[in-house]
């Protein structure tokens, strides 16, 4: 397999660990934002900001892989989606940066109106910001990113049906991964009122999310007939029937509290999905032009191919070990609350 190719599927699994990593951070504040008061969401915003807290910030680093390695393996394609989605972009950055400074100072704010303020922002913009990078996946799908510095429409690109369908579906589906990781966290750490409040939660969101994904195939018929069409042929189709089907399993599972399967089936749901869209769209990356074409030099693709190596040698081992160490974290606080 060429270089180009790898480089690619190695982009595409940093867009879905940061899909459902990310992801379920955002998720996290769509709840924030609907918990309540003060005194009667306080129990699910401490959950939140318990089970963020601590990895929220890493899981940015896939974002910044992907936008790296987009930049690098095909600059057509990076110079194109920057310069015709810039308003979207400019959006995302936006909401990436208030999200995290407002995360932080609600953490250490101590009047209430402070923390409002700060948790205000935290969740809008947890809500907005996979909006818009889903209204940028729904652009680039539907082909109306065409080759060039600032070829398309900065409105009609973003702005059509398919696009802000995805926007919408994004969110459901961020909702939806951190309401099943939330559920698992809430029961670990011996809370099982709000473990099945989260399971509620879950279920209402799967279902929300699995009609959006029905919805959206049926805008795409109308709206995007050339995207329709390859997502139900070879070799899409077995991707995009396994999404559903997990997709219906971790509703099941759900319904029966089985909330560490039900972690593995959506995060499959999610990631079938993804690869979906990108087994439609090859061999092309942006319309009329393929990967082949799109492609840097070898000489870059030889030395982007090394960065990559490398940081998966540092940086996979590092948030694996980040992410056990919290999880033993949590468990040795309820062990020493329990002995206590």
């Amino acid at each position: 397999m060429p270089l180009a190719e790898l480089l690619m599927a190695a982009m595409w699994i940093c867009l879905t660990a940061y899909a459902l990593f990310g992801g379920a951070d955002f998720g996290g504040g769509f709840w924030d934002l609907i918990a309540g008061r003060a005194e009667r969401g306080r129990p699910q915003r401490n959950l939140i900001e318990h089970s963020i807290g601590p990895i929220w910030e890493a899981n940015h680093v896939w974002l910044i892989f992907v936008i790296i390695l987009t930049w690098t393996v095909v600059p057509p394609v990076f110079a194109a989606v920057s310069s015709t989605l810039y308003i979207p972009l400019t959006l995302v950055a936006l909401g990436i940066i208030a999200r995290g400074s407002a995360f932080a100072f609600r953490k250490v704010s101590q009047e209430l109106w402070q923390q409002r303020l700060f948790g205000g922002a935290f969740a809008l913009s947890s809500v907005l910001t996979p909006f818009f990078l889903g209204t940028v996946g729904g652009s680039i799908a539907s082909r109306r990113v065409p080759p060039g510095i600032a070829a398309g429409d900065p409105i009609t690109s973003w702005v059509n049906p398919t696009s802000l369908t995805s926007g919408i579906l994004a969110v459901a589906t961020t909702a939806y991964l951190a309401a099943v990781y939330l559920t698992h966290d809430a029961r670990r750490e011996g809370n099982p009122g709000l473990a099945d409040a989260f399971r509620r939660r879950a279920l209402a969101a799967g279902t929300a999310a699995g009609g959006l994904a029905v919805l959206e195939l049926f805008v795409l018929a109308i709206d995007a007939p050339q995207l329709f069409q390859e997502l139900v042929t070879l070799p899409a189709l077995p991707l995009a029937a396994l999404s559903v089907l997990a997709g219906i399993a971790s509703l099941m599972l759900m319904v029966r509290r089985h909330f560490v399967a039900v972690r593995v089936t959506a995060a499959l749901a999610v990631t079938t999905l993804l690869w979906s869209w990108g087994a439609a769209q090859y061999p092309y990356v942006l319309p009329g032009l393929e990967l082949s074409e799109a492609s840097a030099t070898e000489s870059v693709l030889i030395a982007n191919s090394v960065a990559v190596l490398l940081a998966g040698i540092l940086v996979v081992p590092s948030l694996w070990w980040l992410y056990a160490i919290f999880q033993r974290d949590q468990f040795s606080d309820k062990t020493r609350g329990q002995a206590r």
